[in-house]
């Protein structure tokens, strides 16, 4: 069985996006969720996975209201499989313009 987890960083304001609200599904079930840390991460999101499609839901729209910022996307949705038995990590790097993610380690 294989882990999860994710940092979001602000690249707007420089910082890690404390407060936002992520949720772990598959096929449409929830399997978790959690609300970044004060460095932006939440490091352990659901229980052990299995191999399979899953998706992360990250409430952008909700840190950006909370900062009081205007944002085009009110919330990020990445689609990822899991093949192997290991640890996967989901960066999302965000401004509320534009998102970017990558298989992190």
């Amino acid at each position: 069985m294989s882990t999860l987890s994710t940092h979001v960083l602000d690249v707007v304001r420089g910082i890690p996006a404390a407060g936002m609200q992520v949720t772990l599904s598959r096929q449409a079930v929830r399997l978790g969720g959690g609300e970044t840390d004060t460095d932006g991460r939440i490091r352990a999101l659901g229980d052990e996975l299995a191999p399979g499609s899953y998706r992360l839901v990250f409430d952008t729209g909700g840190y950006f209201a909370h900062t009081e910022v205007e944002t085009f996307y009110p919330e990020v949705v990445i689609a990822f499989g899991i093949t192997d038995e290991r640890h996967y990590h989901v960066p999302l790097v965000l401004s509320p313009f534009a998102y970017s993610t990558y298989r992190g380690s």
